[in-house]
């Protein structure tokens, strides 16, 4: 059966993506950890603070997973959900799975905990890359219904692989952050192809933020991983220096660009008006034939 990713709970995502029966929760529901603050600011809490962890295998191999649940606070981050985050990488130091596989899913630090929130998000960076300078491969999927924002959207960036599907999103600030800030005129949240065609995972595989594009399946997400399992990425200076050129070169080419339109267009793509109808397979193959204008 084909699962949707962008429709299936936090749980249903891992017992879906592992090999059945292997999944093995670490600070299952019956530990009852919640959030320190929430109640007393009366607002409700979860059994789990939002995010699921534990150890399984993929393919037979062991991995590390972490699974944030969309529908508490939007996947927000707070203190334990940052801690179990932080804890999930540090374990990676000690087990040396064949990658942890974060399946992200948030609008960012959660307001009600904001300071903590931020905190959490800079320790969890540290985790990761921790990890990574370890040799151990970081995968973030992105394919949920809230997107992946603020400070997830940075730690995301963190990882050495970003598989998305086009219902996903991945950007730093989120619409409606923006459009309160500076204006309807700067940016409709409303506009839900706008939305989309400057945040979601066609955009970003165009623009080479997201690696694969994969169908909203989580059988699709599943092979992707598979396939990435063991492939961690250089974190040397030089492969460190030469992604800042990268975004260099996308700011002096891109920055005057008002719409995802006009950058595809500049990138090469011969019908940007193409892009919203085509599937996963079909933006592949429009990758391949702009890869030299993209790079």
């Amino acid at each position: 059966m084909n699962y949707s990713f962008a429709e299936s709970t936090a749980r249903e995502r891992v017992a879906h993506l592992l090999d059945a029966g292997s999944f093995h929760e670490i600070l299952g529901p019956g530990e009852r950890v919640v959030s320190p603050h929430l109640a007393l600011l009366g607002v409700p809490y979860s059994f789990d603070d939002g995010v699921v962890i534990g150890s399984g295998s993929l393919a037979g191999q062991p991995v590390l997973i972490a699974a944030q649940e969309g529908e508490f606070m939007g996947g927000g981050v707070g203190e334990v959900h940052g801690a179990k985050l932080v804890g999930l990488f540090k374990r990676a130091l000690q087990v040396k799975p064949a990658a942890v596989i974060v399946l992200a899913e948030s609008g960012g630090v959660r307001l009600h905990e904001a300071n903590a929130g931020l905190i959490a998000v800079s320790e969890v960076m540290r985790a990761l890359l921790e990890a990574r300078a370890q040799g151990i491969a970081v995968i973030m999927l992105i394919g949920g219904a809230n997107g992946c924002f603020g400070g997830m959207g940075l730690i995301a960036r963190c990882a050495d692989h970003v598989v998305m599907s086009d219902v996903g999103r991945l950007a730093m600030s989120g619409p409606e952050v923006i459009e309160s800030s500076h204006g309807v005129e700067e940016y409709d949240s409303r506009d839900r192809a706008l939305v989309w065609r400057t945040t979601g995972g066609k955009h970003r595989y165009l623009i080479g933020d997201c690696g694969q594009l994969v169908e909203d399946d989580v059988a699709a997400f599943r092979d992707a991983a598979i396939g990435l399992l063991g492939q961690s990425v250089s974190l040397s200076l030089a492969a460190m220096e030469a992604e800042h050129a990268l975004l260099t070169d996308r700011l002096a080419r891109f920055g005057d660009c008002r719409d995802a339109l006009d950058i595809w267009q500049m990138a090469g793509v011969p019908d940007p008006s193409i892009v919203a109808d085509l599937e996963a397979s079909g933006m592949h193959a429009l990758k391949t034939l702009t890869a030299e204008e993209l790079a």
